[in-house]
C-alpha cells in the first residue's frame, strides 16, 4: 500500500489517480507529501484501479467526479486538481489563511493548470484519442509555438509574480511555502523532461522561478518523496512526454 506517514487526520485520505503516471495527480501527491498527512494512492493497491473506476461509474452519488484525480476525505469526494488543492491548502497550512490569499493561490494554480494542458496538447494537438504517430506533423508545429511563444509568456508571468511578491521572491504567495510553489516545481520538472533544450534557454530568463523549483526539491518531505518508490518516473504515457523531435531546434 502506497502511503505516507504523519497522523494529522483520523483516517487516511484516498487519492484516486492512474497508477503508472504522474499526470495531474502528481500535484496532489506533492501537497499530501509536503503536508505530511496519511494517504493511500488507491489505484496502486490491489484492485485499486477497479475501485476508482467503480466510483466514477457510481449512479447513486450526486457528486460523481468527471475523471481522476479525485480525493476521498471522509464522506466528501473532491474532484479537479485545483479544487483538491484549494481544500488541502486551507486544511493543512499550504495556503494563506485570509480569503484574498487563498483565492490568489488558487488563481495561480489555475494558471499552472493551463500550462499543463498546453504541454499535453503539444504531443496530442488534434485529439487525445489519437496516437502521437497519427498527429506527429501537427505536434511539431504546436510544439514550436509552445516553446517559442507560450512558455516564455507563462514562465515569464510566474517569474514576475515572484519578483513582485512583497514578502520576497522566495515564494509565489506570501512568506511561506504554498501548494502553488509545489506545483511550480512540478511544472518546471515536467517541462525540463519534455523540452530539455528549450528549458535550458528559457530558464536563463527566469532565475527566481528556477531557484524556487530547486528550493522545493530539497524540502525534507519533498526530497524524501522524490527519492522514494512513490514518485513515478516521467514516461511517454504521461502529460509531459519527451519526443526529441518536438524539442530540437526550439528557440527561446
Amino acid at each position: 500500500m502506497e502511503a505516507c506517514v504523519a497522523p494529522v487526520v483520523a483516517k487516511p485520505y484516498e487519492l484516486h489517480y492512474w497508477p503508472t503516471i504522474q499526470g495531474r495527480g502528481e500535484f496532489v501527491r506533492l501537497a499530501l507529501e509536503e503536508a505530511g498527512v496519511a494517504y493511500v494512492d488507491v489505484a496502486r493497491t490491489s484492485r485499486g484501479e477497479a475501485k476508482m473506476e467503480a466510483l466514477l461509474d457510481d449512479g447513486r452519488s450526486e457528486h460523481v467526479p468527471f475523471a481522476p484525480p479525485f480525493l476521498k476525505a471522509g464522506a466528501m469526494t473532491i474532484g479537479q486538481t485545483a479544487n483538491i488543492l484549494l481544500f488541502l491548502g486551507e486544511r493543512h497550512g499550504l495556503a494563506p489563511s485570509a480569503p484574498a490569499g487563498r483565492l490568489w493561490t488558487h488563481q495561480l494554480q489555475l494558471t499552472i493548470a493551463d500550462v499543463v494542458a498546453e504541454a499535453h496538447d503539444t504531443h496530442h494537438p488534434i485529439a487525445p484519442g489519437l496516437y502521437y504517430k497519427d498527429q506527429k506533423r501537427e505536434a511539431k508545429r504546436r510544439a514550436r509555438h509552445m516553446t517559442d511563444e507560450r512558455l516564455p509568456k507563462y514562465l515569464g508571468y510566474l517569474e514576475r509574480v515572484l519578483q513582485q511578491n512583497t514578502r520576497g521572491p522566495r515564494h509565489l504567495v506570501g512568506a511561506r511555502t504554498t501548494y502553488a510553489d509545489l506545483s511550480a516545481f512540478q511544472l518546471i520538472a515536467g517541462l525540463r523532461y519534455a523540452f530539455p533544450h528549450a528549458m535550458a534557454r528559457l530558464e536563463r530568463k527566469t532565475p527566481a522561478l528556477t531557484a524556487l523549483a530547486e528550493r522545493v526539491a530539497v524540502r525534507p518531505r519533498i526530497a524524501a518523496y522524490l527519492a522514494s518508490p512513490r514518485r513515478i518516473a516521467f514516461n511517454e504515457d504521461d502529460i509531459f512526454r519527451h519526443y526529441p523531435e518536438l524539442d530540437s531546434g526550439a528557440r527561446a
